[in-house]
C-alpha cells in the first residue's frame, strides 16, 4: 500500500504552500485519480512521491515503511504528461537501454510488446513517433524498472480520441499489477477504471472527494 500522511510542500520561492495535509492511500490493482486545475500541485503531487522533490513535512509510506528520497525514486515510475522532453537516446533501442547495458534484445522486444508496440524498429528515433507511440515508449521504459507504482502525469492529454482511448486501455492492464496513480484535468475519461473511493480533486493544496461524470 502506497500512504500518504498528512504531506506538505512550500517551495521556498513560493508565496504561499502548495500542498496543505495531503493524505491518501492506495492498493496495487485500484487505479487512483486526482484532478484538478493546471497550476493546483498535482505534478509536484507526483514529483515529491516518487522522489524528486522532498516534503516539507509529512510522510510517505510504502507498506507501513516511511521512505527517504532515494527509496522512493526505486520504488516509482513516473512518465511525465510530455515524455518526448525528457527522450535521451537517439533510437527506441538506446532508450530502453538507458542504466541497462545488457538489456536482452528479447526482453526489450517484450515490453514493446506489452505496451502495444509490438514491431517498432529499435533503430526508430523517438522524436519521429506519434505521441501516442511515445507516451507507450515512455511507459516501456518505466515497465522495465518493475516500478511497484507507476505515476502517470496528463496521460491522455494532447492525444487524438481515438489514441486515448487505446492509451486507457493500456492504463487499466497495468493497474492490475501495480499501484498506478494518475494526475488529469480530464478525469472523466477514466471513469470506467477506478471507483468513487480512489478519485480526488485537488483543492487549495487538499484533497477532497470526487464524482465523476461524463
Amino acid at each position: 500500500m502506497l500512504e500518504l500522511r498528512c504531506l506538505h510542500y512550500h517551495a521556498a520561492t513560493a508565496a504561499e504552500a502548495v500542498l496543505r495535509g495531503v493524505n491518501l492511500s492506495l492498493d496495487a490493482g485500484h487505479l487512483g485519480l486526482v484532478a484538478g486545475r493546471s497550476g493546483s500541485g498535482k505534478s509536484t503531487l507526483l514529483e515529491l512521491i516518487c522522489g524528486l522533490a522532498e516534503p516539507s513535512q509529512g510522510e510517505i509510506l510504502w507498506h507501513g515503511k516511511t521512505l527517504n528520497a532515494r527509496q522512493r525514486r526505486w520504488l516509482c515510475g513516473l512518465v511525465f504528461q510530455f515524455p518526448e522532453r525528457h527522450f535521451l537516446g537517439l533510437s527506441v533501442g538506446q532508450e530502453l537501454r538507458l542504466g541497462q547495458r545488457r538489456l536482452p534484445t528479447e526482453k526489450a522486444e517484450a515490453v514493446l510488446a506489452q505496451v502495444g508496440l509490438q514491431g517498432l524498429s529499435m533503430q526508430q528515433s523517438p522524436e519521429k513517433l506519434s505521441g501516442g507511440q511515445q507516451r507507450r515508449l515512455a511507459m516501456a521504459v518505466q515497465l522495465l524498472r518493475d516500478p511497484k507504482v507507476l505515476l502517470l502525469d496528463e496521460p491522455t492529454a494532447g492525444l487524438d480520441w481515438s489514441v486515448r482511448g487505446e492509451i486507457i486501455d493500456l492504463i487499466g492492464e497495468l493497474s492490475r499489477e501495480r499501484v498506478v496513480l494518475i494526475v488529469s484535468h480530464e478525469p472523466e475519461l477514466f471513469e470506467g477504471l477506478t471507483t468513487p473511493e480512489h478519485c480526488w480533486r485537488l483543492v487549495n493544496g487538499q484533497l477532497e472527494g470526487l464524482v465523476l461524470q461524463r
